[in-house]
């Protein structure tokens, strides 16, 4: 980041760029303690996800909050700008991420009391730790502003929807062998699809970065065509 002649403004944008990794390390920590709930059948920590969601949401508001102060204050421009729109930007979709960890822990919830095979989130917990992956290699091209980076994070975002894919089917393929298994595949499903939706915004996580740094839009452009026209 530059400096500027006033230092307090230096530390404003500094302050926003922290406050949006903080919020990005509890959204991780959200996702993580959603999976390990499913995969672990732990009512206790799906019940903690859901309650600590509010801690999220509080946190935008406050950096929303700040990033409204600096624009009517300091009337930013150029690389500033850039910079504020892509936080204001990148906390809208950690707190939908955050929504999505919620939901996840809401289909353990739903679970309770029903009839469950280990079998049937060997797959789940595959896809998980791999959006969880994503979102941390996200968070860190945030922080070092790493281009090369954010492309290889967004280039994953196919193999999420290709292993939810397969997660359909193969929920499918256990709700026609039992019936009883139907009520626990729908609730997989559905945090399979969760976590399907995380990987999307850790890939807007990484356009916005790639905004900040060399001011170009590649919402709804080919990866391999943004990676071309960035090359040195």
């Amino acid at each position: 980041m530059r400096q500027h002649i006033s230092k307090r403004f230096d530390q404003e944008l500094e302050d926003i760029r922290n406050k949006v990794l903080t919020m990005g390390g509890l959204v991780e920590r959200q996702v993580s303690e959603a999976i390990r709930s499913i995969i672990e059948f732990d009512l206790e920590a799906a019940e903690a996800v859901v309650e600590n969601d509010v801690k999220v949401n509080t946190l935008e508001v406050s950096i929303d909050e700040e990033c409204t102060h600096i624009l009517a204050r300091r009337q930013p421009a150029a690389t500033d700008l850039r910079l504020v729109i892509a936080v204001i930007k990148t906390i809208t979709d950690l707190e939908r991420i955050g929504d999505e960890a919620k939901r996840i822990a809401r289909q353990r919830i739903d679970m309770d009391g029903q009839s469950v095979k280990q079998k049937q989130f060997t797959e789940f917990e595959h896809l998980g730790q791999h959006v969880l992956e994503m979102l941390r290699e996200a968070l860190d091209a945030f922080a070092r502003l790493d281009v090369k980076l954010s492309l290889a994070v967004a280039q994953e975002d196919k193999k999420v929807d290709r292993e939810y894919e397969s997660i359909l089917r193969q929920q499918m393929t256990y709700a026609m062998e039992s019936p009883r298994m139907v009520p626990v595949s729908l609730d997989v499903i559905w945090a399979a699809r969760a976590l399907e939706r995380i990987g999307d915004r850790c890939r807007n996580i990484c356009e916005y970065v790639i905004y900040q740094v060399k001011g170009k839009d590649i919402r709804h452009i080919s990866l391999d065509r943004v990676e071309k026209d960035l090359a040195p």
